[in-house]
Formats: structure tokens, C-alpha cells, sequence
């Protein structure tokens, strides 16, 4: 695994040990399930896009084919 190290402006930081510590997990491992949920989520995103233009313009790519 790779080691990142980031600076919090402290007020997050606080919020980010608060939460963690109210659900039971340590701050680092409450930050990495929060960027795996929204990089997943980016990702869905990306897609549901991509399959939206792609479906948009299937008579354009057939006639350019």
C-alpha cells in the first residue's frame, strides 16, 4: 500500500477524528472508505456519461464508419 500524506485545515480534521472515533474506526480508515465511495462514484458517473453520448450520436458514428 502506498503512503499519502495530506494537510487538513484543523477544523476539518477534528470533524474527521470525531466522526471516526462516533463510528467506531480509526481516522485514516474512515478517510479511505469516504474516497473509495466517491471515486466509485466518479466512476459511475463517467460511464453513465459516456454510454449517454454514445447512445445520443449512434446514427452520427454509423454514417462516419
Amino acid at each position: 500500500m502506498e503512503q499519502l500524506t495530506i494537510t487538513l485545515p484543523t477544523q476539518i480534521a477534528t470533524q474527521l477524528r470525531t466522526v471516526a472515533k462516533n463510528s467506531g474506526v480509526k481516522p485514516e480508515d474512515f478517510l479511505l472508505a469516504s474516497l473509495q465511495e466517491k471515486l466509485a462514484k466518479l466512476d459511475a458517473e463517467f460511464i453513465h456519461a459516456m454510454r449517454y453520448v454514445l447512445r445520443k450520436n449512434a446514427e452520427l458514428y454509423k454514417r462516419l464508419a
